[in-house]
């Protein structure tokens, strides 16, 4: 089952505001919890990790910066 417009809009403002945040936190957490390794397998982690929580996440956000597909083609309206 497809997510609605309305809905793809508001969980990527989740996702964004609260959600991405969060993963932040918890992967400097988590690079912390370890001694801390050379700065380009430090560096390599951040990028890695910045880079993985997109993928999934992919289907979200596809279209959500574009007009609503169900809603009436007039946008003053």
């Amino acid at each position: 089952m497809a997510l609605s417009y309305k809905a793809r809009r508001r969980w990527s403002l989740f996702m964004l505001l609260i959600a991405l945040p969060l993963y932040i936190v918890a992967m400097i957490w988590v690079i912390a919890q370890f001694d801390r390794p050379p700065f380009w397998v430090e560096l390599l982690i951040y990028l890695g990790s910045g880079v993985i929580w997109a993928f999934p996440l992919k289907a979200v956000f596809k279209g959500v910066g574009q007009a609503d597909p169900d809603g009436p083609d007039d946008p003053l309206a």
